[in-house]
């Protein structure tokens, strides 16, 4: 088991990597859009196209994300920092403070994102305290005219298109 110190170690080194923001969605077992933030998402495959995510066992809609078989993660952005705050905060009308809608395959999408992938899922791996998920992707929206969220140092900021697009 980790000590106090390393697990704050653990999450001073973590916060000082600078990583993206996505809200990760699905629908509970009773048809209501569930959803929250994530920042542990990556890719992980191109043949097939896979992307991982991981949520704490201790977040209430652990069961409707394991078990859902499909979610939408939502890479934010810059534009979408209060919907980020939102989707972190436990107890609010999450989905009552943005638009959204379902998508063809009964996904709750929210609107304004710099891309939404749908997931099936593909596989799941228990982790410490955590189950990773790893989906499918089966369809991807883009809207170009956005610039990705950045997460650093407790802050968040868009990535310019000019440092992505300069080569």
């Amino acid at each position: 088991m980790a000590s106090e110190n390393n697990q704050a170690l653990f999450k001073e080194a973590m916060g000082n990597y600078p990583t993206g923001v996505t809200v990760v969605t699905a629908s509970a077992k009773n048809g209501e859009p569930i959803g929250l933030t994530v920042n542990s998402f990556a890719s992980v495959s191109l043949e097939p196209l896979l992307i991982l995510w991981s949520i704490d066992h201790k977040v209430s809609t652990l069961q409707d994300f394991v078990e859902g078989g499909k979610f939408a993660v939502h890479i934010l952005a810059g534009d979408q920092q209060s919907l980020c705050k939102t989707f972190a905060t436990k107890g609010t009308d999450r989905f009552g403070t943005c638009q959204w809608s379902f998508s063809k395959r009964s996904l709750p999408v929210i609107e304004g994102a710099f891309a939404v992938l749908e997931c099936s899922t593909f596989k799941t791996v228990e982790a410490g305290d955590h189950t990773i998920l790893i989906g499918e992707v089966n369809e991807i929206q883009i809207d170009r005219t956005k610039d990705p969220m950045l997460y650093h140092r407790r802050h968040f900021a868009s990535i310019p298109a000019e440092f992505y697009n300069s080569k």
